[in-house]
């Protein structure tokens, strides 16, 4: 067929009196283009006829795996290959007259081989990655670090593959001449290297996934993507923080995914007592606090042990500071462990405290811990300034107070109400009297 071919263009080349040397070259260079011609219209055609196939098993079976299949290129970069194939196998035909040139298009369809088998596999790690993302798994132990290292691993074999055939040697000979340069290699590929280890550490052990809200640095916001060298972080202002991936193994990071796996959100605030207002309840005092339903059980019961402890020990209770006495931090502590475990917005299975921390200058620190159901950000916060707008608007009905530094306002009117104690009107602007 090649030899019919080249007769015809040599036919047509004598028709327009082409010179021998002239028509040969014209005949089979022109026959080699043909050759080449047909072999990326092949290309094409299947490439449009392999689409179509995919386009109707996807309409017909429409699930997951068919959208990963439709999506690959692993096919598609196979049908390169058609182009050398004819070449290879055609070209020694036509272009008999120049051996040289023979060997030259065969050596530089072989290395196109290789160039296009490595997209092959790099497609097919590629569609390997994108079905494994389909299951649950992936989020759980994501696989892009691994994927690229295979692509790495990938280029590296193809290009010493190609050395190996320019210099004609085994790709054996090649690798133990780099040896020498491994230093380089390890300098050049340092971050790939320490980013693959970190990022199979990272997977291996469950520390980080696709999705988890992670607090790093400046990054305080959801993980997008792990890759070889770099974890994305989009933060909650919506910027973007990338992280070296083996900085993550190497420094500590907060995931709160164990929050958001659990039964319920941490609320951990306190207020601070002024412990002037700290005093003994007197029968006056525990009458009133009885009106307050949630606290009146509690109340009555302490007063039931109170009362028996004091008997019984014959303690003189004239006095308030002798035997046990109710105080008024005390009744509002309780109040508001059985205020939190009446709103149903709080999870009772979980911890729930109210409880005193250490006093300090600013006063006696009264600490709420406990769990919201709702974790999401804004109904969390919610729950939360709920809790102690009510917290603050019930101190003063307990006779406590909140402690606060005195502000410049605070001041003024400090010193107002004393001039005005000893007789001296203040100025109508407000200004403070010397």
């Amino acid at each position: 067929m090649i030899e019919t071919l080249i007769y015809k263009l040599r036919e047509l080349g004598q028709t327009h009196h082409f010179g021998y040397f002239s028509n040969t070259i014209f005949s089979e260079f022109l026959a080699l283009m043909i050759i080449l011609a047909i072999g990326i219209l092949l290309y094409f055609l299947c490439r449009v006829l392999y689409n179509l196939i995919v386009k109707i098993i996807h309409r017909k079976i429409p699930n997951n795996y068919n959208e990963v299949f439709s999506k690959t290129k692993v096919v598609r970069r196979l049908f390169l290959l058609i182009p050398a194939i004819l070449l290879k196998k055609y070209t020694e035909a036509a272009i008999p007259d120049f051996p040289s040139w023979i060997s030259g298009i065969i050596a530089a369809t072989k290395i196109y081989e290789i160039i296009v088998y490595g997209l092959v596999l790099t497609a097919l790690v590629n569609t390997a990655n994108d079905l494994y993302s389909t299951f649950s798994m992936a989020r759980r132990k994501p696989i892009t670090g691994l994927v690229q290292v295979l692509k790495i691993i990938i280029f590296i074999v193809c290009l010493l593959l190609v050395i190996a055939f320019l210099m004609g040697k085994r790709v054996g000979n090649i690798i133990i001449g780099l040896g020498t340069l491994s230093a380089v290699l390890m300098l050049v590929f340092q971050n790939p290297i320490l980013g693959f280890v970190g990022s199979i550490q990272l997977s291996l052990n469950d520390m980080l996934r696709i999705g988890d809200w992670i607090v790093v640095g400046p990054a305080d916001g959801n993980v997008q993507e792990i890759n070889l060298t770099t974890v994305k972080v989009q933060n909650w202002d919506n910027t973007i923080t990338t992280i070296p991936t083996y900085t993550l193994i190497t420094s500590p990071f907060t995931n709160w995914r164990g929050m958001s796996d659990s039964d319920g959100r941490r609320i951990m605030r306190s207020i601070n007592i002024d412990v002037d207002t700290v005093r003994f309840c007197t029968p006056e005092m525990l009458e009133r606090y009885k009106r307050y339903q949630l606290i009146k059980p509690y109340i009555e019961q302490r007063e039931k042990e109170i009362a028996q402890y004091n008997a019984e020990n014959d303690i003189d209770t004239s006095l308030l500071v002798n035997g046990r006495q109710q105080t008024n931090l005390g009744i509002f502590r309780a109040y508001l462990y059985e205020y939190v475990k009446s709103d149903p917005r709080i999870n009772h299975n979980l911890t729930m405290l109210v409880r005193q921390l250490q006093p300090n200058d600013s006063g006696i620190p009264l600490q709420v811990y406990v769990f919201s159901i709702n974790k999401e950000w804004g109904e969390y916060e919610n729950v939360q300034s709920d809790l102690f707008d009510h917290i603050i608007a019930a101190v003063h009905m307990f006779d406590l107070r909140i402690y606060q530094r005195p502000s410049s306002n605070n001041i003024e009117q400090f010193m107002l109400n004393l001039k005005d104690q000893g007789g001296n009107a203040p100025k109508k602007d407000g200004s403070i009297l010397s």
